[in-house]
């Protein structure tokens, strides 16, 4: 197994030559205007996988990638003859779906954008359908826990169920019982 540091180096060099080879070497036809966008070589350096866009149509990328593999054994031999190592590795070229899946991830985007837009212009005039807070509040002040409680808060009952007793096995506890608002 070969240093992970020196796969990444390798891959960035056969980037670099192989994207010099098509510009300058390879002469075919069929090749449209290819970029070369990346590569990576495995752990043994035994395989490369050489990433590229193509400028066109859906005709064009296909004879692209027809000339690429027509030219891999030429490619190779540039890239073993440039980075002098023992073994070149086996080239493959792989349509780089990046740009594609970009371009469809910008359009999710703006129809989110326009969906937001648009629920903003309903939200402008639109009022709560209940109570602006529907949500209870505790009481603020005593007075009105008083009155709730129907006697005061210093335990003087103001009627006979107001103040209750319940039995359980502490004892007897004074309990308050709440009327229904």
């Amino acid at each position: 197994m070969a240093d992970p540091a020196r796969a990444r180096k390798l891959a960035v060099r056969i980037r670099q030559i192989v994207s010099a080879a098509i510009e300058m070497q390879i002469k075919d036809p069929r090749l449209g205007m290819v970029t070369i966008t990346d590569a990576r070589v495995t752990s043994d350096l035994r395989e490369a996988t050489v990433f590229y866009t193509v400028y066109g149509d859906e005709e064009q990328v296909a004879d692209s990638a027809k000339a690429l593999s027509s030219a891999t054994g030429v490619l190779r031999s540039t890239v073993g003859r440039q980075t002098g190592i023992k073994f070149v590795p086996s080239l493959t070229f792989v349509a780089d779906v990046v740009p594609d899946t970009a371009r469809e991830l910008d359009a999710a985007i703006e129809r989110v954008r326009h969906a937001d837009a648009e629920l903003a212009h309903l939200r402008e005039g639109a009022s709560y359908a209940g109570e602006p807070d529907p949500y209870r509040r505790p009481a603020e002040d005593d007075d009105d826990l008083d009155d709730d409680l129907g006697g005061d808060l210093d335990g003087e009952a103001d009627g006979p169920d107001a103040l209750g007793t319940a039995d359980d096995e502490a004892g007897d506890v004074p309990i308050r019982s709440r009327s229904a608002s």
